[in-house]
């Protein structure tokens, strides 16, 4: 929780690192999080950061099932971002593990705790465990858009064609 007029004047920062630019996200952990890491980059150029499963007891998923899995985090992002959820690559190679609604969005208005949406599309049960990595969270700049009702849209070569549309 923002607690100082100066923390709150910071949250739309963003410092240089490197050759890209960083923003400040503010990072809370709820008491079901202490001694979990806060989310991480895994290597330098990682786009996401690792979320921790925050759960006290194991979470079983069954192939076909979906279970919501704290993570203990609340989060407080820059006006004119979003954080989005992502699936972790490695769980859904090899167990079948994603994330609905994925990607999914944390706005940054939201300030309750991030809980993630974990399916199993697998043939196994899977086993979630405190201290898991199960999802990334990827920082994202937000456009917001003007609709404009019309009659007609400007013709393009593409038109209406859809799904499939350059062959398979």
């Amino acid at each position: 929780m923002l607690t100082k007029s100066s923390e709150a004047s910071n949250l739309g920062t963003t410092t240089q690192k490197g050759e890209g630019k960083m923003c400040k996200i503010y990072v809370r952990k709820l008491p079901h999080a202490q001694g979990l890491p806060l989310p991480q980059y895994m290597t330098a150029e990682a786009a996401g950061m690792d979320l921790y499963a925050a759960n006290k007891q194991p979470i079983i998923i069954l192939p076909g099932q979906r279970k919501l899995i704290p993570t203990g985090l609340q989060i407080a992002l820059p006006p004119g971002f979003e954080a989005q959820i992502r699936p972790r690559s490695g769980l859904a190679l090899k167990s079948g593990i994603s994330v609905l609604n994925s990607p999914g969005t944390i706005d940054a208005d939201y300030r309750g705790e991030i809980k993630i949406i974990l399916a199993n599309l697998g043939n196994e049960p899977f086993i979630v465990c405190r201290g898991d990595r199960i999802a990334q969270l990827v920082p994202v700049k937000v456009v917001k858009a003007e609709l404009l009702a019309c009659e007609h849209l400007p013709e393009t070569i593409r038109g209406e064609k859809g799904f499939g549309h350059t062959g398979t």
